[in-house]
């Protein structure tokens, strides 16, 4: 192993099932810092509703006050992380469970302290994976699926997190998805 990130409170994490294992890391493109160097960066978050952004270079490994990391935002995302996170033109989407899904602006490679954008429903457990799709860099979809009874398909807009459109599990709703598809 040639490097890692173990966060601080790692002991009292796992004793309270609150660990950082429960959502997955997503390497972001290269970034360019405030004095112009390029910065190569991972996010991570778990159930203790903190995110974390490693530098990939150097990763922090332990230290008792995660004085390594390259930046860490507490409580950035109530509820805690299940799923994977999605990048879209210096955005990154969170969906933690019980909360809308969460948009974060990268600025001179750091991510805005608080979300920049939310959508205006919220996702129950286990929270929400957003996925973007594209025209390149233009006309971004964030989409999701909310898991409470039927499920519903979301596409909201990825610039604002304003809803586009939701559409039901019933065959109707379906085939109707499946035509915009093809």
């Amino acid at each position: 192993m040639a490097d890692y990130f173990e966060s601080s409170d790692e002991a009292v994490e796992n004793g309270n099932d609150t660990d950082l294992g429960s959502g997955g890391a997503l390497v972001l493109p290269d970034l360019s810092d405030g004095a112009g160097h390029t910065m190569h960066l991972a996010v991570g978050a778990g159930k203790n509703s903190n995110l974390y952004v490693v530098n990939r270079d150097s990763m922090g490994t332990f230290s008792a006050n995660n004085s390594g990391i390259y930046q860490e935002l507490d409580g950035a995302l109530p509820g805690g992380i299940r799923s994977m996170p999605a990048y879209f033109n210096g955005t990154m989407y969170y969906g933690p469970v019980g909360s809308p899904i969460l948009a974060f602006k990268i600025t001179n490679a750091k991510l805005s302290t608080s979300p920049v954008a939310h959508t205006s429903n919220s996702f129950s457990y286990p929270g929400a994976t957003p996925s973007v799709s594209a025209n390149g860099t233009s006309n971004g979809i964030v989409w999701a699926v909310e898991n409470n009874g039927p499920a519903i398909l979301h596409a909201y807009d990825a610039a604002t997190l304003a809803e586009l459109y939701n559409i039901s599990n019933d065959v109707g709703a379906v085939k109707i998805l499946g035509a915009l598809f093809l």
